[in-house]
């Protein structure tokens, strides 16, 4: 359905030098694959020699720490990685899947900020107010102070941390930045979505194209001028690169790399489009070529790592748009994630049973849905809100317009749903239909109403969410012709 979280790929490669790995480092980059990154149950496929190499049963164990890097593609889809039978060519991410361990039922947020924040904090948004839409570059928010981020325990256990790539977790003040949030090093952008070519944000508040239009482009706390021309993509291997290369391994490092890719603009260079010149849909060509871009990225920061020697004792994860740890959270607040290590290693049944994908009051609700009462005095189901649990997930509230986008590199076209303007409630079995298309709600009452109880559950503990008005001193005409701190 638009607008909730769909199945997406996730592979990590697993070819660590040692036999068993006692990790020691508190959340890591194992807890954090556990929180809404969640697999219900977990659909994994190893690559058998990957695993007997990294798990192999020998006397003795090293309890050096790995290496992580965590690479996440924005707005990339299920069907358009290569191994999936798509017409997109992705040979790199084919091959590192085709090493590692492919995670085939996993969901993550449909949009940009709550993944990133489920990301940082191991935590519902439901539980520090960011419930509601995306963090917007003229509100003045961002991820709560008090959320201890994932870099911030890394570096607390002997760390390097770097970013590089697209931030969107708040910029009003200088403490919701990177390097404030646990990161020693940052490249990249703080809102959400800019030219893949200038780097500037446009103006998406005013008439006047003047306004709220500015650079986006910094290396640590400095902007970047004289990038104009550079392809964002390629521009974020590079330095993801350099990074890589000047990396003091005394030290493991984390390098967190969300790349701008492939979210809006489509934008690509025109030698990438000609490979997919067969392909009669503008947009979906250039969407094409956009991913082939990031494949090459990926290609070129997997082999930085193997020049440096570094690839044995790594990590990696893609993921679109994290456990692997022993330890204590410390002071941290209560996290809904689940260790999964045994699950991604072994094989072993997921402990994780259930996802709160979200519940958004703010969400407008038709006065039509507000009117429908039918269960409502278990959960308000003109509520904007999704729970998986087991095999079954229910909707409720305003799902938008709903539907499925037609398969194939030349439609453009929407499945129109049939269903009436006072429906507010979906149920689905995702195991049998995982794309979501037969509505169960009315066969299925009773397991209708033990998910609305989960969700009233849930309800129970969430915070009201934060969203703050529109802020005029945002403005990039007032800074420089720069985004960035106003407060």
């Amino acid at each position: 359905m638009q607008g909730q979280s769909s199945p997406v790929v996730l592979f990590l490669r697993l070819c660590l030098s040692h036999r068993k790995v006692v990790f020691v480092c508190t959340l890591a980059a194992a807890l954090f694959v556990t929180i809404q990154w969640a697999m219900i149950p977990l659909d994994v496929k190893h690559y058998e020699g990957a695993r007997s190499e990294r798990f192999g049963a020998v006397p003795g164990h090293r309890t050096e720490k790995p290496n992580i890097v965590f690479i996440l593609a924005d707005d990339y889809g299920w069907n358009d990685i290569g191994y999936h039978n798509s017409f997109i060519r992705t040979p790199n991410l084919d091959r590192l899947a085709s090493e590692g361990v492919k995670l085939e039922n996993y969901y993550v947020q449909p949009i940009c900020s709550p993944s990133r924040e489920q990301l940082m904090t191991g935590r519902y948004q439901i539980h520090y107010g960011l419930q509601h839409s995306v963090i917007m570059c003229d509100r003045p928010h961002g991820l709560p102070l008090d959320e201890v981020t994932l870099p911030q325990r890394l570096k607390e256990n002997g760390y390097s941390t770097y970013m590089v790539g697209k931030w969107h977790l708040g910029f009003f003040r200088k403490e919701y930045m990177p390097l404030q949030r646990g990161f020693e090093r940052f490249f990249g952008y703080l809102t959400g979505g800019e030219d893949y070519w200038t780097h500037r944000k446009p103006s998406q508040f005013s008439k006047d194209p003047s306004e709220f239009h500015g650079l986006d482009l910094r290396d640590q706390d400095k902007p970047v001028l004289d990038q104009n021309g550079t392809y964002s993509t390629h521009l974020f291997a590079r330095k993801a690169i350099e990074m890589i290369l000047n990396h003091d391994q005394s030290k493991p490092m984390f390098l967190y790399l969300p790349f701008q890719a492939v979210h809006g603009p489509l934008e690509a260079p025109e030698e990438y489009k000609r490979i997919y010149e067969d392909i009669d849909n503008s947009l979906v060509r250039t969407y094409a070529a956009m991913v082939t871009v990031m494949d090459e990225a990926v290609g070129n920061v997997t082999g930085a790592l193997k020049h440096r020697g570094m690839w044995r004792n790594t990590i990696l994860i893609f993921s679109t748009g994290e456990h692997f740890l022993n330890g204590s959270t410390g002071e941290t607040k209560p996290l809904d994630g689940f260790d999964v290590w045994d699950t991604i290693s072994t094989g072993a049944a997921s402990p994780r049973k259930e996802i709160l994908h979200n519940i958004d009051p703010l969400k407008p609700s038709s006065p039509l849905q507000s009117s429908h009462k039918l269960y409502g005095d278990i959960f308000n189901t003109s509520v904007y809100a999704a729970l998986r649990s087991g095999d079954w997930k229910i909707l409720t509230g305003s799902q938008d317009r709903g539907g499925w986008k037609h398969e194939g590199p030349s439609h453009n076209l929407f499945d129109k749903p049939n269903d009436p303007p006072e429906k507010s409630i979906w149920l689905f079995n995702i195991r049998s239909d995982p794309e979501e298309k037969k509505d169960l709600s009315d066969s299925h009452p009773g397991i209708v109403q033990d998910m609305l109880i989960k969700l009233a559950e849930y309800n129970k503990t969430a915070v009201s969410p934060f969203w703050p008005p529109r802020d005029l001193r945002a403005n990039p005409a007032l800074h420089g012709d720069l985004w960035g701190p106003w407060l």
